[in-house]
C-alpha cells in the first residue's frame, strides 16, 4: 500500500477521509465519533447496540484497524471499553497518530502486524466482541475466512461473545457461501445483513455476517435495519441455510481472497 494520507472533506472539514492509492478507505468525523459513513459499519452497530446497552464497557478486538472508525464509535457510546486493533500498515498508524489521534481517555491499543497472527497470540476467552474488517487492497485476505481462523476466533471469544465480519461478493456469491458455510460449521447461530440486490446477485457489495454460540438478537437487528435510511435484509435460519446450500467451508489449504470489485464500485 502506497500514498497513504488523511484528507479533509471539501464540504465538511471535520470529516477526514483515509486515502490509500487515491482510493478512500474510511471516513471519520472528528466532531462526532458516532457518525459512520459506511453503511456496512452502520449495520455492524445494529448488532453492537442490541447486545450491549449504551454506557456498558465492551471488550473488543478489531482485526483491521484503518481509521479506527468503529473503535471510536464504541469508545463514544461505551466509555471505559478496552479495545485492541490490529493494522498491518505502519504508515496508516503513523498518519492516524499524526492527523487523527484518538481523544484522551480512549483505550485502544494499536498493534502493527497480521490480523491472524495477532489473533492466534491472544489469550483464550478474552474478548466479548471480535470484528473483522480487513482488506488487502480491495479484497478480504484469504487466511481470514478459513475454518482454522474461525476456530481461533471462537477460542479468543469469551462465553456468550459475538463475532462480526465485513465480507464482499457479487454474482453467484460462491465466495460468500463458502465463508458462511465455515461460520455455520463453527457457530451455533448465524445472521447476515445485506442489500437485496447483492443477495440476488445483481450487484457487488458488502455483506455483514454476525455469529455467536448463543441466540442472536435478530428481531432487534431487523427493527434497526428497517428504520435505516438505506434498509437492508436480515437473513437467518432456514433462509440462510438455503443460501449456503452445498457450499464447502474454506480451509487453509483451499482459502481464497474475496473477488475483486468492479472498477466502478464504491463500498457503502
Amino acid at each position: 500500500m502506497n500514498a497513504v494520507e488523511f484528507r479533509a472533506d471539501r464540504d465538511r472539514p471535520h470529516l477526514l477521509h483515509l486515502v490509500a492509492d487515491q482510493v478512500i478507505q474510511a471516513t471519520i468525523d472528528l466532531d462526532d465519533p458516532t457518525y459512520l459513513d459506511a453503511e456496512y459499519m452502520q449495520r455492524m452497530t445494529y448488532l453492537i447496540d442490541a447486545i450491549t446497552p449504551t454506557g456498558q464497557p465492551l471488550r473488543t478486538f478489531h482485526l483491521g484497524g484503518g481509521a479506527l472508525a468503529m473503535a471510536r464509535y464504541i469508545a463514544a457510546t461505551r466509555p471505559r471499553s478496552y479495545q485492541q486493533a490490529v493494522e498491518p500498515s505502519q504508515e496508516i498508524i503513523d498518519q492516524l497518530r499524526r492527523y487523527a489521534p484518538l481523544p484522551r481517555g480512549v483505550k485502544v491499543k494499536i498493534r502493527t502486524g497480521d490480523a491472524r497472527t495477532q489473533l492466534e497470540a491472544a489469550p483464550e476467552n478474552c474478548y466479548e466482541l471480535i470484528i473483522t474488517d480487513a482488506f488487502n487492497g480491495a479484497r478480504v485476505p484469504a487466511h481470514l475466512t478459513t475454518i482454522e481462523f474461525l476456530q481461533q476466533v471462537k477460542r479468543v471469544l469469551s462465553g456468550g461473545g459475538h463475532y462480526t465480519v465485513n465480507l464482499c461478493d457479487g454474482g453467484k456469491l460462491h465466495y460468500l457461501k463458502s465463508c458462511l458455510a465455515g461460520m455455520a460449521e463453527e457457530f451455533d447461530h448465524l445472521t447476515l445483513m445485506a442489500e437485496p440486490a447483492v443477495l440476488r446477485g445483481r450487484r457487488y457489495g458488502n455483506v455483514v455476517v454476525c455469529a455467536a454460540e448463543t441466540a442472536l438478537p435478530e428481531d432487534d437487528m431487523r427493527r434497526r435495519a428497517a428504520g435505516a435510511p438505506f434498509p437492508c435484509r436480515v437473513v437467518s435460519g432456514s433462509e440462510l441455510a438455503k443460501l449456503i446450500g452445498y457450499a464447502k467451508p474454506f480451509t487453509d489449504a483451499t482459502a481464497q481472497a474475496s473477488p475483486p470489485p468492479p472498477k466502478t464500485w464504491r463500498e457503502h
